[in-house]
């Protein structure tokens, strides 16, 4: 699920000096609080998420069902919103105070693992899931994050307006960019008062227009993955795309770009076609009063596998390096990605899950959007180019300023070719 559209940026920005303040601090603590062990052997570990109030329902029922089986062993958790979790996690963490099972996003992962903050998960069982997926919670250091759902980036159509516009749904295994433009036109050509497209906003359009060129946001040594002629190459695409009429003014793309699933475009059905995550389908589909297709990437020689899709982390499960428990911490994150217990509570809440032989069983339980959504990430599977690389230390700001000279150029502020150096000129600044 993107949580992160509507964060304003200057709190972006705070909080990531603050995490970066608090993980400093944190490397000169050679003890952690973590979890306590009782006089009978019985130990407590403390574990923090965040999200909605069905995750936190789903969550503490998985954690009955833990300390079920492992009746010396409990959790106590914690939860809340996005907003502020960072903020106090890398305050606690400074403190030598962290929680031994931390729910861990990507942007954060290689800020709190390349400073020694987090646990090594080398016992948890990744065997059932593919190694790409593995990957995204890997640095040349260890296992740091291990994935509890996966999504994939994708093509919401809505077949009632390529039905009002008399335009066939395309073969999304064989179809390019030229024809993703072309579709697009004539869509905006059949529609009353709305367009082919709406943006590819998120940084999952414009990392998969990298992939496509043989590169990633970022590389395995956390510097930047990208060329400033591959970001030029795709402002000058988004250019294309709306001086030919398939999109909306940027003005209209801009404000897509700032508000959330429920508020967009997509939901108003004033668009044929726009980026999402998958996961994202489920809601937008109940939203928008239709069961939205997803379609694969276009690429630019027609092959599905030349699209470059890969299954992102939706969040990962990670543990303290201080915890004074890592058996028992990696127990129970195996646990969460292991038993059907566990994934039958939480379904696809988080996304679908990553261990192949759950997701089956899963599966057979869903239906509707959320099964449509699970057996387009199983149609991929054979399709998948490499995993991401952890993002850089820095890379939380990379969506923010990708999404200011994005604007610049479609606004007719700024040449493609200038945005593009700018653009990879400032992140690399971010990069610590």
């Amino acid at each position: 699920m993107d949580h992160r559209r509507s964060t304003p940026v200057p709190r972006r920005r705070r909080r990531a000096t603050v995490l970066t303040a608090g993980l400093a601090a944190a490397t000169l603590v050679l003890a952690g609080c973590g979890g306590k062990e009782g006089d009978d052997g019985d130990v407590t570990l403390r574990f923090v998420w965040w999200g909605s109030d069905a995750r936190h329902q789903n969550t503490q029922e998985i954690i009955d069902a833990f300390e079920a089986e492992h009746p010396h062993i409990s959790i106590n958790g914690d939860f809340g919103d996005w907003d502020g979790y960072w903020d106090q996690l890398a305050t606690q963490t400074a403190a030598a105070d962290a929680p031994d099972i931390i729910q861990m996003d990507e942007l954060y992962l290689r800020e709190y693992a390349d400073r020694g903050s987090l646990l090594d998960l080398d016992e948890v069982d990744t065997s059932q899931m593919d190694e790409t997926v593995v990957d995204n919670g890997r640095t040349e250091g260890g296992l740091y994050g291990v994935t509890i759902g996966i999504n994939a980036f994708t093509v919401l159509a809505n077949p009632d307006l390529f039905e009002e516009a008399g335009v066939d749904m395309p073969d999304d295994t064989t179809w390019t960019w030229g024809d993703y433009r072309d579709i697009a036109v004539e869509l905006s050509e059949g529609l009353d008062g709305a367009w082919g497209a709406g943006g590819f906003d998120e940084t999952g359009g414009f990392q998969t227009w990298v992939r496509q060129q043989g590169g990633h946001l970022s590389d395995e040594d956390g510097q930047l993955g990208f060329t400033a002629e591959d970001a030029e190459s795709y402002f000058e695409y988004l250019v294309e795309l709306l001086e030919a009429g398939a999109t909306p003014s940027a003005s209209a793309l801009a404000e897509d770009q700032g508000v959330g699933p429920d508020q967009s475009l997509t939901t108003a059905g004033q668009v044929a076609m726009r980026a999402w995550w998958s996961n994202q389908s489920v809601a937008l589909s109940e939203s928008a009063g239709t069961q939205l297709e997803l379609l694969r990437f276009p690429s630019h020689t027609g092959s599905a596998e030349d699209a470059m899709p890969w299954y992102k982390s939706s969040m990962f499960l990670s543990g303290s390096a201080t915890t004074d428990h890592p058996e028992e911490v990696q127990q129970f994150i195996d646990f969460f990605v292991n038993s059907e217990e566990a994934a039958l509570i939480d379904m696809a809440e988080r996304g679908i899950p990553p261990n192949n032989e759950i997701r089956q069983v899963v599966t057979e339980e869903l239906d509707g959007a959320q099964l449509v959504m699970a057996e387009y990430i199983d149609e991929i599977e054979g399709e998948l180019g490499p995993s991401e690389p952890v993002p850089a230390m820095g890379g939380s700001a990379f969506q923010q300023i990708l999404y200011r000279y994005q604007d610049e150029v479609l606004f007719d502020r700024m040449a493609p070719a200038d945005a593009a150096e700018a653009m990879v000129s400032e992140m690399e600044s971010e990069i610590r």
